[in-house]
């Protein structure tokens, strides 16, 4: 096993990235996972597979590299869900950290084959625009890397495109829940956290009878977060 310097600040988030999972209310049991690339390593780190939330520690994670998704430094199984992540590291060049977790209400959607809808400035603030759901896989996607094609279903989806990636930083993979990624691991997580409230908010819309949003509005909440003009929140403290 090869050995490799991932700093330990990257060790620190993802572990704290992966212990918010079940303080969000994102996952039952072990089921989700959060990663975070180090590009100029080669590599990323990710939870291992089926250890309890509660008993992970930054020395369980699991260093896998980017190439190849061959195992770098740890004593336990990577996730399950690893190839999925590599997948998508390997796509969308801005993406630092990946989250997967089954959500009720995202999951919902997935299993409906339904796009979370855009019903307000709740959804616009982060995600310009649905949040996408896959085609389901194949059996041949199924039978041969099935993980790995699990991400090419959502880089399929977003037709290799970064910047839609950037703008729309979710997918829901088909019969399965949704994948979340951002800048770096905590970013993921906390576009999963969105993710779910979100499809929350639209299941509750969509019962009362749903009214479409006008797009200047939903448009400005977009840009008042991102891009060049955008003049939410302060810079961090010097």
């Amino acid at each position: 096993m090869r050995s490799t310097a991932v700093s330990k600040e990257l060790r620190r988030e993802v572990l704290e990235a992966n212990l918010r999972i079940p303080r969000a209310g994102l996952a039952t049991l072990t089921w989700g996972n959060v990663s975070g690339v180090d590009r100029d390593a080669g590599v990323f780190v990710i939870k291992p597979s089926g250890v309890p939330y509660d008993e992970l520690g930054e020395e369980d994670l699991v260093v896998v590299s980017l190439s190849d998704g061959s195992v770098v430094e740890g004593h336990l199984r990577p996730s399950t869900d690893t190839e999925t992540h590599r997948s998508l590291y390997l796509a969308f060049p801005s993406i630092g950290g990946v989250t997967h977790t089954h959500s009720t209400h995202a999951v919902a959607f997935a299993q409906a084959r339904r796009p979370i809808p855009v019903l307000g400035t709740t959804h616009a603030d982060t995600f310009n625009g649905p949040v996408p759901v896959t085609a389901p896989l194949t059996p041949r996607q199924c039978a041969t890397d099935y993980e790995y094609n699990t991400g090419q279903v959502i880089v399929d989806l977003l037709g290799r495109d970064d910047t839609r990636a950037r703008e729309v930083p979710g997918a829901l993979v088909a019969h399965h829940g949704p994948f979340t990624w951002g800048s770096d691991a905590t970013r993921s997580l906390e576009h999963a956290v969105i993710c779910e409230a979100v499809a929350e908010m639209a299941l509750h819309t969509i019962a009362l009878g749903t009214v479409e949003p006008p797009q200047h509005v939903l448009d400005r909440h977009y840009t008042r977060k991102h891009g060049p003009d955008a003049y939410y929140g302060n810079p961090p403290s010097a």
